[in-house]
């Protein structure tokens, strides 16, 4: 082998190197946090949680306790598909003090006829036209923001249309928050995963965020990182004014994340559950919903950093799509030159690219519950989120830069990334 040959051998081996004890932290770390988070759970019921129709369970709170009123915020916009199973399992809920504020948001389908149609056969649905969001709004803050309005509430639960509720998921956090003496709680959902390009996607992009989203960092006191899940998550009336609403939060995309960023910047008590076995939600629904998924992930970011938000994307592209673009590279290099480097190579690359595989099949069983042997796609799901990355870079700057929800944003500068 010539210098040059050894030379970019020796570098490449590097990187690999650096891949892989990366993703040795991420497997460890994934690990730690599935074992050591909080789960959203009954005592004594860890294993009994369904969506079925739910029968009336005995009163959640403590005895002599008052049960304070839940306003259910449900902003839909052309959700005609999921809107009526997510009323219906939210009616369903054995906690008795607490109002649906369902918030048509400009639909085209027939989503405000179907609320309109549960809020006459149950008092506790209220329909609210959310009307045309004004110039510096995203679609689902202004809405989000109308049904607060309308609220009555001490509490504010925040949920999604396309989520589906267990018959003890408002009672269990509830009494969590008044056990632990919380300004407000959020759950990780089950991911739904309904398509052959998330269930390669998904897992990877989950194992990706994990380490900075995971429930561990968020309820430890130390680090800055806040974060909602917007399928679930409960707040103090007083505490969600006092951190500015969704006023405060209107221009984001991803308005939950920034909402738990300010939440935990003002010092106030929150805390993140596993609560898969009790919320079911949908992140994507066919390819193009993924792909603007990923374009909302990375163009808010790229507007607040520009060095970040490449920085973030090559990150993606090495830890995911690297590995195994370079392993045709190190089998020839074994197979037409041989001798100890192109060995050490072919070795680090192979060792790489397994636990590639064993970690985003870890997820898919433990994180995502789903079948471990779409970890197989791994290398189908890393260049679709680093292309979607770089795509996004890209066209940052474009008019209507994103889609999301029949809608298209333009964002501008300053606006900020997830917190």
């Amino acid at each position: 082998m010539n210098l040059i040959l050894i030379a970019a051998t020796t570098v490449l081996v590097a990187i690999l190197l650096a891949i892989l004890c990366t993703w040795i932290y991420f497997l460890w770390y994934m690990r730690k946090s599935f074992s050591q988070s909080p789960r959203l759970e009954p005592d004594g019921l860890a294993n009994q949680s369904s969506f079925t129709s739910p029968s009336k369970l005995t009163e959640p709170m403590h005895e002599g306790m008052s049960i304070p009123k839940v306003s259910v915020i449900l902003p839909a916009r052309n959700e005609e598909q999921y809107i009526a199973r997510c009323l219906d399992t939210l009616l369903g809920q054995d906690y008795s003090n607490f109002e649906i504020i369902a918030i048509n948001d400009s639909s085209t389908d027939k989503t405000g006829e179907i609320i309109r149609r549960y809020a006459a056969k149950d008092r506790r649905v209220v329909y609210v036209e959310a009307g045309a969001k004004p110039d510096g709004w995203a679609g689902k803050t202004w809405a989000c923001y109308q049904g607060y309005l309308k609220a009555s509430g001490d509490l504010l639960l925040f949920t999604d249309a396309d989520t589906e509720h267990s018959i003890r998921s408002m009672s269990m956090a509830v009494e969590q928050m008044r056990t632990l003496r919380l300004d407000a709680l959020t759950a990780v959902p089950r991911l739904l995963c309904s398509d052959f390009w998330t269930n390669v996607t998904l897992p990877q992009l989950a194992t990706f965020l994990h380490t900075r989203f995971s429930p561990l960092r968020v309820n430890d006191p130390k680090t800055k990182t806040g974060y909602f899940f917007g399928s679930f998550f409960l707040i103090n009336r007083h505490v969600y004014e006092s951190v500015g609403t969704h006023m405060g939060v209107r221009q984001e995309l991803v308005e939950d994340g920034a909402l738990g960023g300010r939440v935990k910047s003002a010092k106030f008590n929150m805390k993140m559950f596993r609560g898969e076995k009790q919320i079911t939600a949908v992140w994507a629904r066919d390819l193009g919903t993924l792909w603007h998924g990923l374009r909302r992930l990375m163009i808010p970011l790229y507007h607040q950093s520009k060095t970040g938000a490449l920085l973030s994307a090559l990150a993606t592209f090495f830890l995911l799509f690297e590995p195994f673009l370079v392993l045709v590279y190190s089998i020839w290099l074994y197979a037409s030159i041989g001798g100890l480097v192109p060995d050490i190579v072919l070795a680090t690359n192979l060792a790489t690219v397994t636990l590639i595989f064993l970690t985003t099949a870890f997820q898919c069983k433990r994180g995502l519950f789903e079948n471990p042997l779409y970890a197989l796609g791994s290398p189908l799901g890393g260049a679709l989120i680093a292309f979607g990355f770089f795509v996004a870079i890209a066209s940052a700057k474009r008019k209507d830069a994103v889609r999301w929800r029949d809608r298209t944003y333009t964002i501008s500068e300053g606006q900020h990334p997830i917190h």
